[in-house]
């Protein structure tokens, strides 16, 4: 994949390219009513919050869409950026959607992301899926490519990409001379598929970095749903069979595993499971973060490391999951 972690864990998206730090905030949740709980359990105070408490951790690389929360997302990352001194690095991404059927689509998509993120460029812009509809890829790879020598795109990644299509894009990408800096696909202790389908692989072999999304499986690894807790979710995970009492019984041993490990370097689950995939190598986990303390939790995964023999374990205890 992309360079090793420094002692200060960041990340060279694509050489000579952004630099992000190797743990990002997802902003899915940020102005989205529909999936998550925006506008009643919490609103824009908080997750601007969420955003000022990341910087002061040093946390300054946010991954949003155009679709989340329907540009709300994007509104208030960039209102939220242009109250701060401190550079922020942006991801968006852009959805294939059927109408968009060729390389102007592209182009006018762009242009509004960034006119709600008030900015002239972002760090990284993302296929969000790889649908083909009436455009192809190699149309949109070219349009991509157009964006970065053009100067408002930094780095061209893409999203939810099999091996193969990784391949492909890639390779469109590189007749132009622009590298593919990732693969956004959902990453976790109890989601480690990617490593046995190809995408891990292809990502190391094409020096590629997996940004991980949904890396605490939806808040699965954080210790707070348990058989003993019997705790009801809200929202989306109300109606997700992973909350179910059977399932919640089936991953104890990865609970008590994090929170074995966690006591050993004074930190909670979620920070050792973030710690774990960080640990892998060329991944960023873009965990989401709704209010100061999530933010704050979330960055308790940089500034140390668990030993070989401790990540093994993980390992070992979530073989179910690959």
């Amino acid at each position: 994949m992309t360079e090793p972690l420094t002692e200060t864990q960041t990340i060279k998206l694509i050489p000579n390219g952004p630099e992000i730090p190797a743990l990002g905030v997802g902003t899915w949740s940020w102005g989205d009513s529909l999936f998550w709980q925006y506008g009643k359990e919490y609103g824009a105070d908080d997750v601007k919050q969420a955003f000022e408490a990341s910087l002061a951790a040093g946390v300054n690389f946010f991954d949003t869409a155009e679709v989340y929360g329907l540009g709300k997302s994007e509104e208030l990352l960039g209102q939220f950026i242009q109250k701060t001194a401190v550079p922020v690095a942006v991801a968006t991404k852009y959805f294939p959607l059927p109408w968009r059927f060729n390389a102007q689509a592209v182009a006018e998509t762009l242009t509004a992301s960034l006119k709600r993120l008030q900015l002239p460029t972002v760090a990284l812009y993302q296929v969000h899926w790889p649908f083909d509809f009436l455009m192809g890829q190699k149309t949109l790879m070219n349009a991509l490519a157009d964006e970065v020598n053009q100067g408002r795109i930094q780095s061209v990644g893409v999203s939810n990409y099999s091996a193969s299509q990784m391949y492909e894009a890639h390779s469109y990408l590189a007749e132009r001379g622009i590298p593919l800096a990732v693969n956004q696909v959902q990453y976790s202790l109890l989601h480690r598929k990617i490593e046995t389908n190809g995408v891990v692989s292809a990502a190391k072999d094409l020096g590629m970095t997996i940004l991980a999304y949904s890396p605490l499986a939806q808040g699965l690894v954080t210790g707070k749903y348990t058989v003993e807790a019997n705790r009801s979710p809200a929202g989306a995970r109300r109606i997700d069979p992973r909350f179910s009492q059977n399932n919640l019984r089936k991953i104890s041993p990865v609970i008590a595993a994090l929170n074995d490990i966690g006591q050993r370097y004074d930190k909670t689950p979620a920070q050792v499971a973030l710690n774990w995939l960080i640990g892998q190598g060329g991944v960023v986990p873009i965990p989401g973060a709704k209010n100061a303390n999530q933010a704050t939790q979330n960055a308790g995964a940089l500034g140390w490391a668990m030993t070989a023999a401790e990540q093994k374990t993980l390992g070992e205890v979530t073989t179910p999951w690959l």
